[in-house]
């Protein structure tokens, strides 16, 4: 592949924010979930949930992502953690998006703040805005979705006792790849 491309990308995944949001992009991404159909109804009944306000993803055949976040109890922040993903396969582009993590119970919760939880390559996420061409290889339940990032509607349940949903934030990608997440947790 042409050195310049390779570079442009290169240089995407790096700009892309993958330092700490703000206290205020945890609230405003937490608002967008809450109000996005089926997500939504998570809030009231999951254990916990961990918000990551952006991801950031790029790849030439192999590809990577990571994010930074914050673990919830109640609505209380009892923790941090971040997100790091690799994959391999046709890919080609850089994107952004936002991810939320729904704990249905204490096991769920303590599975993935145990240590260094890692989602399978073939788990995935409910997408929530439309036109989102690739989701997140998260554990959740696959459904379909419309809407934009201020009126999405969405269905999904919990597998594994979690359920994942992104929103897309910019950019774009073609891929038809493999890969897991890995999230490590430190609590607060």
């Amino acid at each position: 592949m042409n050195v310049r491309i390779r570079t442009i990308l290169l240089a995407l995944f790096v700009m892309l924010p993958f330092a700490d949001a703000w206290a205020d992009d945890y609230q405003e991404t937490i608002n967008i979930f809450k109000n996005a159909g089926a997500s939504g109804t998570f809030f009231g009944s999951a254990y916990g949930y961990a918000v990551f306000p952006t991801i950031g993803k790029a790849g030439i055949g192999v590809g990577g992502a990571h994010g930074k976040g914050r673990v919830y109890v109640g609505g209380k922040h009892v923790g941090d953690s971040s997100m790091t993903q690799v994959t391999v396969g046709f890919q080609l582009g850089g994107q952004a998006f936002s991810q939320i993590i729904f704990f249905q119970d204490k096991r769920a919760f303590d599975e993935f703040t145990g240590g260094n939880f890692e989602f399978s390559a073939d788990a995935n996420a409910v997408a929530i805005t439309a036109g989102v061409s690739a989701s997140a290889s998260t554990a959740g339940s696959s459904a379909g979705a419309s809407g934009g990032k201020h009126d999405a509607t969405t269905v999904g349940s919990y597998n594994k006792g979690m359920a994942t949903f992104t929103v897309a934030k910019g950019g774009l990608m073609y891929e038809a790849s493999v890969g897991g997440q890995k999230f490590s947790y430190t609590p607060k």
